[in-house]
């Protein structure tokens, strides 16, 4: 008995120098305390995580804005990587933080941020930062004109508050838009109206699917027709619901996506993709690659992909001679009620990164804050249908410069593009943001696929009733792990740490080895007792 309480007490304490050792590298940071003063007899290299669409401009933007800050700064040294999809630069920072090798400074998406949150003091809370009278917004010992607090717009500034915290200052700021084929919806025997609405767009859409005895289609005489494409259906789901004030979670996190309302959406979706009517990116790849070839009549994307959409659009995907000719609107996403319009806000924000250095942090600190003065600001919503997040850069007399030459050429005063970027700005009070916590980016997943799975099901041919309903809703709730389904419910609180997965397993190998032993003793007792 006692050599068996020996050997518990030294598996028992296999699990805890498992942990020490598991925990190495990826230890809690302490809460972030602004210094007094920067210390500028110092080095510091803050790397800098961004993201670019392959836009060169937007890329020389990034490295004149380093080369600015580090000429009033020369001791901060800027490091740019650069990525292609946000959701490459989130993985990559999950994948960071348990060994607290995560960037200065991220150009990210709060719903990303809320993730972040779940390692301990890995994100810093910007609120002190923003007060500070020397180095906050508009503080008196900067190098640069920083706008002040109340500068900033304060719709966006308030979509970087969650957790009783500001995580992050916004950085660009675009919602959606339907680029629509004014000439084919014309030829229709329609007039477009100010305001789109949900029932004119899919009337039109199928309408646009008569064919003549040949099998080509009325309106544009190609065998390839697709009326209406949506990019994100993330966002369409999400803002119908917002249009007709129905559930989709709460501040606190709780799902409520999966509710009647959503399934009378769903039903409406599967009539029109069996009909052809609609698609989506997912399924049929770019809409503005089908719009610019004439073989869809409503396309919704981001303002910030304005560029590419249009006969006359500087950036393309299609070769030239697949271009067809036609009269662009650029409008509000389809609305349920046109007199209370209804469009999310979205667009990339920054957040810097606890550091075991306050000094280091102050420095990534002062870099994000120069990437809100009016040059860089202006500069980069000119590269597409960004708006400026600051006031003092939408008041400047370049932007507005900017946007008095709409169509003044098709490259930097493109029409399409300068149009989305007014959208944005004559609808900042129509906007609105989905509440942020952990496991909201995982929900905001969930919301586009019930689109895409109704979609796909009706093409092959599937029966959309309401067993296929239920039976979708609970697929969908268990892929991202959404909790407990229609009524509402947990959230999610992600993967466990890996050190505390490691530890649990460390204990089960621990009792199973305990047992293992019990059973050969009790054995070998029996032996001895039987004389054999």
């Amino acid at each position: 008995m006692k050599r068996f309480f020996s050997l518990f007490l030294c598996l028992l304490m296999i699990p805890g120098m498992l942990l020490l050792t598991g925990c190495h590298g990826s230890r809690s940071l302490p809460d972030f305390v602004p210094p007094d003063e920067f210390d500028e007899s110092r080095s510091y290299t803050v790397t800098f995580w961004a993201k670019n669409d392959t836009n060169k401009t937007q890329t020389r933007i990034y490295e004149k804005a380093i080369a600015d800050f580090q000429a009033l700064y020369p001791n901060i040294t800027v490091n740019l990587r650069l990525y292609t999809d946000y959701s490459k630069i989130y993985n990559d920072v999950i994948t960071n933080i348990s060994t607290n090798t995560t960037p200065n400074v991220c150009i990210t998406y709060p719903d990303h941020i809320a993730t972040y949150l779940t390692g301990s003091g890995t994100v810093v809370p910007l609120d002190e930062l923003f007060a500070d009278p020397d180095y906050g917004l508009g503080g008196a010992r900067l190098r640069f004109a920083s706008p002040k607090e109340d500068e900033v717009v304060p719709q966006f500034l308030g979509e970087c508050a969650f957790a009783e915290h500001h995580y992050a200052i916004p950085f660009m700021r675009s919602t959606e838009a339907c680029y629509v084929n004014k000439t084919f919806v014309e030829a229709l025997g329609y007039t477009l109206p100010e305001t789109l609405t949900w029932d004119f767009v899919w009337e039109v859409s199928e309408a646009a699917l008569a064919k003549d005895s040949q099998g080509n289609y009325l309106v544009n005489g190609q065998k390839v027709m697709i009326p209406f494409i949506y990019k994100s259906t993330d966002n369409m789901m999400i803002q119908m619901l917002r249009q007709k004030d129905a559930d989709y979670s709460t501040p606190e996190g709780d799902i409520l996506l999966f509710n009647d309302t959503t399934r009378e959406l769903l039903y409406t979706v599967a009539e029109h993709a069996a009909t052809g009517a609609f698609s989506t990116f997912r399924i049929s790849s770019y809409p503005g690659n089908f719009l610019n070839a004439g073989q869809c009549i409503f396309a919704v994307d981001s303002t910030a992909g304005a560029t590419w959409m249009g006969s006359r659009a500087p950036l393309m995907d299609i070769s030239a001679d697949r271009v067809v000719d036609f009269e662009t609107a650029v409008l509000p996403i389809p609305q349920f009620d046109p007199q209370e319009p209804r469009m999310i806000s979205q667009g990339p924000s920054i957040c810097i990164f606890n550091k075991a250095d306050p000094q280091e942090v102050l420095a990534s600190w002062l870099f994000a804050q120069y990437l809100l003065t009016d040059e860089v600001q202006t500069a980069y919503a000119e590269t597409e249908g960004y708006v400026p997040v600051t006031r003092t850069a939408q008041a400047s007399a370049e932007y507005r410069d900017y946007l008095d030459r709409c169509g003044e050429d098709d490259l930097e005063h493109y029409e399409v593009k300068i149009r989305a970027s007014r959208l944005l700005l004559d609808h900042v009070e129509d906007t609105f943001v989905t509440p942020v916590f952990n496991g909201s980016a995982s929900l905001r997943d969930a919301a586009g696929q019930l689109i895409e799975n109704t979609a796909k099901s009706v093409r092959r041919k599937e029966t959309v009733d309401d067993a296929y309903m239920d039976e979708l809703f609970r697929d969908v709730n268990s892929l991202y792990r959404l909790g407990s389904g229609s009524t509402g419910g947990r959230k999610d609180l992600g993967p466990l740490p890996g050190t505390a997965v490691f530890l649990l397993s460390a204990l089960v190998v621990v009792w199973v080895l305990l047992l293992a032993y019990w059973l050969f003793e009790r054995l070998r007792k029996r032996k001895r007792e039987n004389g054999t």
